[in-house]
Formats: C-alpha cells, sequence, structure tokens
C-alpha cells in the first residue's frame, strides 16, 4: 500500500490527484503546517530528513519531492497512463515541464511570499518602514516582472496545445497545476491570461482533483 505523507496547503495535494487519477489505493498520514511559521512538523524527519512534504512509501522505498514522486508512480504503476510515447516531441515536453513547474516557476512565488511576509511582518516602528521599502522594491523591480514574464510564456505554450505536453492531459499538468494556483492565489494570474486560467477550470473540473480534494482536506490556494 502507497503511503503518502501530506500536509495541508502543499505540494503533496498533487501527490494525491495524480494517484486518484492512476486509480490506486493508498493511505494518508496527515501533517499541519505550525500556525505562526508556516513550517511543516518535525515529525516529518522522521520520513525524510529534510522534513519536507511530499513524501510516499512504497513497499518500503521513500521517494521524496514532488517531480521524482511523479516519475516513481508514473513508472511503477502508469502503465503507459499520463505519459506520452519515449522518443516524441510530446515527451519532451512532458519532461521539460515536469521539471520547470518547480525548478524555474516557483522561485519567483516563494520569493515572493517570502517577501510579501515581510512587507506585513509586525516590527519596531523605527524599523518597519526600511523592511516595506526593501520588500517593496525587490518585489516591483525583480519578482514580479520575472514572475509576469513565466506567466506571458506559459500563456503562449498553451496557444500550442490544451495541455503542457500535447493534445492530452498527462501527469505534467498535475505538476504544473501547483505554480498555476499560487500566481492566481497571489501573484496576479487572472483572466488577462485567458489560457492558463482555462487551465485551472479544466483541471479543477476533473472528478480525479475533487476527490483528491475531498481526501486531502484543507487547501487553501483555493480560496
Amino acid at each position: 500500500m502507497i503511503v503518502v505523507h501530506h500536509l495541508n496547503n502543499s505540494r503533496s495535494q498533487r501527490v494525491l490527484w495524480l494517484l486518484e487519477e492512476l486509480g490506486l489505493d493508498y493511505e494518508i498520514v496527515r501533517y499541519q503546517r505550525d500556525a505562526k511559521t508556516m513550517l511543516a512538523p518535525p515529525e516529518l524527519r522522521a520520513i525524510h530528513p529534510l522534513g519536507k512534504s511530499p513524501v510516499i512509501v512504497d513497499n518500503g522505498i521513500v521517494v521524496a519531492e514532488s517531480g521524482a514522486i511523479v516519475e516513481y508512480l508514473i513508472d511503477t504503476y502508469g502503465n503507459g497512463r499520463l505519459i506520452p510515447p519515449a522518443g516524441t516531441e510530446d515527451r519532451r515536453r512532458w519532461t521539460y515541464f515536469l521539471h520547470y513547474a518547480e525548478g524555474s516557476a516557483m522561485a519567483p512565488l516563494l520569493m515572493k511570499l517570502v517577501f510579501d511576509r515581510v512587507e506585513t511582518s509586525p516590527a519596531p516602528f523605527f524599523v518597519k518602514p526600511i523592511m516595506r521599502g526593501i520588500a517593496r522594491k525587490v518585489k516591483g523591480s525583480y519578482l514580479e516582472p520575472q514572475i509576469a514574464t513565466h506567466l506571458d510564456y506559459l500563456e503562449a505554450e498553451l496557444a500550442r496545445s490544451p495541455w503542457f505536453a500535447g493534445p492530452e492531459f498527462t501527469a505534467t499538468d498535475i505538476q504544473m497545476s501547483f505554480p498555476l494556483e499560487a500566481a492566481a492565489a497571489r501573484a496576479g494570474l487572472d483572466s488577462s491570461r485567458p489560457r492558463l486560467m482555462s487551465f485551472l477550470e479544466r483541471i479543477h473540473a476533473r472528478p480525479a482533483y475533487k476527490r483528491a480534494i475531498e481526501r486531502g482536506g484543507e487547501y487553501a490556494l483555493l480560496k
């Protein structure tokens, strides 16, 4: 039985979704973020030394990192599903976007989240204007333009095909869901980029996505 060590409001929601798409049985071990720091609890370090989620355990095999988990599940249980044929252009795009999601897309989004918190966090009155000024400068001069560049790029990519790896829905679309949901929640993704918004609407309508939300519980990115 596959065990998913699942942190609320995290990337591990994608793992539940992939498991639902593949129709696999799995168990969930739940962890809650610290309400103040938003960090994962220390108990996760007993599963993996970095103490982060997602992590799955399958017959004694521990797999961490979203992309590695997607590849493991597709290789082990996919039977050719949710992945284009080897040697095709669609397969190349599948691999590219599988790694782009965390390797490129998430970096400026995470940095923006950090600087949003710096800007709004409590501080002595004589320090707060400096903190806010630095945070706004970094966001306005670097992070927000970077995010806009990525969103424009992805909007253009979906003009080529309805899904990121071609005409069919695949596991790489599951991987791409989190940065786009994060961008819609806190980084300006809206109706000005209709293809990306359509992508989100279509994935949210999938029955497997809805089942994963029901099983996974709290997922504040959707609020």
